[in-house]
């Protein structure tokens, strides 16, 4: 029987930029791939070269990620209808349709709806500070990890589908020592820490203040030109520029892995760490 992955993110360019080596990996292996993508990433910036042909910033990130879906093999790509939310404090939060302005009760029910369908043995998402506490990831977070803790609940959204409960669930993350690191360095080149990002509003003190244990931690090396012409495809956010500058030393320092904690079934004393998402589960 096919084994699959279903990974729930909220931008479009999360399936690349983060976690796309592990989604090559194992579509390359013969695994069903799915990326459930919560927002279009309307509230992406973008410059305006890049709308050239499109009627919109989402119309343009979806053509993107449909493209960068085709590259890293994806089984299919599942939208959830949601606006994106924008970082804390912009007028983006205030849209109606902001996916932070709907309940995470509302949001699980529609991610269970394709837990129980799509029947995933691995389901991937943020971890609990959403990677760098943008809104919308953190809120795909709770939704997706109480989309997985009540798939086989028959009595929590019964109109989704049939009882089904997945093997596992994993937080993608990343080793919080290099950005200690980072925060010491960056000052002495005269850059702020406390403003990172193309929007300055990035705060890479506080992400380094909190901490996760890595329990997998995947080799990407075999499918790294896969995950980059994947990235690539999200010219708009950065595309193969995301492979300089801050993001670029990150990429080459820790490029030839991607790192998970795994948060079902619970890890009881010294795991150990894994090499392979289906290790012991």
């Amino acid at each position: 029987m096919t084994k699959t992955i279903l990974a729930v993110l909220a931008h479009p360019d999360d399936e690349s930029f983060g976690l796309g080596g592990t989604l090559a990996l194992y579509a390359r292996k013969g695994y069903d791939t799915y990326y459930i993508c919560a927002t279009r990433g309307e509230a992406g910036t973008v410059d305006a070269e890049h709308l050239d042909g499109f009627k919109d910033t989402a119309e343009l990130r979806t053509d993107e990620l449909q493209r960068a879906a085709k590259i890293l093999g994806l089984k299919d790509v599942i939208f959830l209808g949601y606006r994106d939310s924008g970082m804390p404090g912009s007028d983006d939060n205030k849209h109606p349709n902001a996916q932070i302005n709907h309940s995470v009760d509302e949001v699980a029910g529609r991610i269970v709806k394709y837990i129980r369908e799509l029947k995933p043995d691995v389901v991937l998402t943020f971890d609990p500070i959403g990677g760098y506490k943008h809104p919308d990831h953190i809120h795909i977070h709770n939704a997706t990890v109480l989309a997985f803790n009540k798939a086989d609940d028959a009595s929590f959204h019964p109109e989704a589908g049939s009882p089904f409960k997945p093997r596992a669930l994993y937080f993608q993350v990343f080793p919080r020592w290099f950005l200690k690191t980072m925060t010491r360095l960056m000052p002495i080149v005269g850059k702020d820490p406390t403003k990172w990002g193309r929007n300055g509003d990035i705060n890479l003190k506080e992400l380094a203040d909190v901490d996760f244990p890595v329990h997998v931690r995947l080799d990407i090396r075999s499918v790294d030109d896969i995950k980059r012409e994947a990235g690539a495809q999200h010219a708009s956010q950065g595309g193969v520029g995301m492979r300089r500058g801050l993001m670029g030393f990150v990429t080459r320092v820790f490029g030839e892995h991607e790192d998970y904690m795994q948060a079902y079934p619970p890890v009881n004393g010294n795991l150990g760490r894994k090499s392979d998402l289906f290790d012991s589960i």
